[in-house]
């Protein structure tokens, strides 16, 4: 007697189970390290870790939901579009929270501390968000669907912005007291806020399918052929 097959979407869930997973201590440790500097990036950088875990959240309940209890076209496809949207509202909230913080400190800003601890974590960041990055957009291509395209967005999203974390908060450790560097920080976080905005509107127009696409459907029976 053969193995029954395994569950094509077991694959989709884990990953989006070990994302919320891995994703849930990022917002502790960076607001730990907003504590100990004074970075301008560093402190949009912890807005954004926290906004996108709960829609990372929402992306993996939503799934869980779809592939236990199988809703019909128009529920799936309204779950899809919920999910999609999380990600696009928690895109868009951290890019108009970080702009906002931007402009109101370009004024009297002056970046220094300790911004070790947040380097770590934007480079740590940056190697899994890479991961996760290409995981999605391989599940995306498989079979294409709106909640997977909007985490093969978040995370694209995600890697770019950690790019621009590293860079702002190198120059911030390697040249504290430089004049550059202040205007480095403060254009790293403009640049943040900027992609995170226009990742927002990608998100929310979707480019996958809509309807149950994410979550495989239960194979039909087969009738019995009559003679």
């Amino acid at each position: 007697m053969g193995r029954p097959a395994a569950d094509p979407d077991a694959r989709r869930e884990r990953t989006l189970f070990v994302a919320l997973l891995l994703s849930a201590w990022a917002p502790f440790v960076t607001g730990w390290a907003v504590v100990l500097s004074q970075s301008t990036t560093q402190v949009a950088d912890f807005v954004r870790r926290t906004v996108e875990l709960a829609a990372i959240a929402v992306a993996w309940a939503i799934f869980r939901r779809l592939r236990r209890r199988r809703p019909g076209p128009s529920d799936a496809e309204r779950l899809e579009r919920l999910a999609a949207w999380a990600v696009a509202a928690a895109l868009g909230v951290s890019g108009g929270v970080t702009l906002l913080l931007s402009v109101r400190r370009a004024a009297d800003f002056a970046p220094g501390g300790d911004v070790r601890l947040g380097l770590l974590v934007a480079v740590l960041g940056l190697l899994t968000n890479g991961w996760f990055w290409r995981r999605y957009a391989g599940f995306a291509r498989e079979r294409p669907g709106r909640l997977m395209d909007g985490q093969r967005t978040l995370y694209r999203a995600k890697v770019a912005v950690d790019a621009c974390v590293i860079a702002a908060l190198a120059s911030v450790a390697l040249a504290p007291g430089r004049p550059a560097t202040r205007w480095i920080d403060l254009a790293g976080s403009v640049a943040v806020a900027l992609y995170l905005l226009w990742s927002a509107v990608r998100a929310a127009a979707g480019r996958g399918a809509t309807g149950a696409a994410d979550a495989a459907a239960p194979p039909r029976p087969v009738a019995p052929r009559r003679g």
